[in-house]
């Protein structure tokens, strides 16, 4: 149970990181102006916001694609 909780945490990480650089192509140059951006705004929460949305999604679609496999396997055996 800990290695999938450990799995999912590097999925919705890499899924922040990926986001966050896309959407601020300044992190890679000056990270620490784009902190103190943050501080002056205010908006800590709008990156996980994102990141669950986007993790939701994408966990959606796993579950469906893992349920069709179970369906073709299914009547394979039969």
């Amino acid at each position: 149970m800990i290695k999938k909780i450990k799995i999912e945490l590097i999925y919705f990480f890499s899924i922040l990181l990926v986001l966050s650089v896309l959407q601020h192509s300044d992190l890679l140059t000056s990270p620490a102006q784009r902190a103190s951006l943050m501080m002056e705004h205010g908006n800590f929460m709008h990156p996980l916001l994102w990141t669950s949305a986007v993790y939701i999604i994408i966990l959606a679609l796993r579950a469906v694609v893992k349920f069709l496999f179970y369906l073709k396997n299914r009547n394979k055996t039969n």
